[in-house]
């Protein structure tokens, strides 16, 4: 991945963050990584754990961020997530996968997209 790519990225996640941040979620973690990958954004409201995959787009060229979470995608994140839960000693609470796409400084979050 190119250092601009990686740029934009992580401006969207940032800009992601600070909109969970600005609705009273807390952040637990960013770009947590693990052997089987990468979780963009974890974060709770006190009661669901919440995981985001943040997709940061510059132009709708080849579509909206939301288009470019694949159903591959959506079950990686998924057993991901299930694997944070684990490691973090089991959430008993449940388990939200939201998506998040960025356009410049829009951004949109579906909850309970997947």
């Amino acid at each position: 991945m190119t250092a601009r790519r990686q740029a934009l990225g992580r401006y969207g996640e940032g800009l992601v963050e600070r909109w969970y941040a600005e609705r009273g979620y807390r952040v637990l973690e960013r770009n947590w990584r693990c052997p089987l990958g990468e979780l963009d954004l974890v974060v709770t409201d006190g009661i669901h754990l919440v995981i985001c995959e943040v997709k940061t787009r510059s132009t709708d060229r080849f579509g909206t961020g939301f288009e470019a979470i694949t159903a591959r995608k959506q079950q990686q994140v998924r057993r991901l997530a299930a694997h944070y839960a684990r490691q973090r000693g089991g959430w008993s609470g449940p388990i939200r996968c939201d998506a998040a796409s960025v356009m410049g400084r829009k951004v949109e979050v579906l909850a309970g997209a997947f």
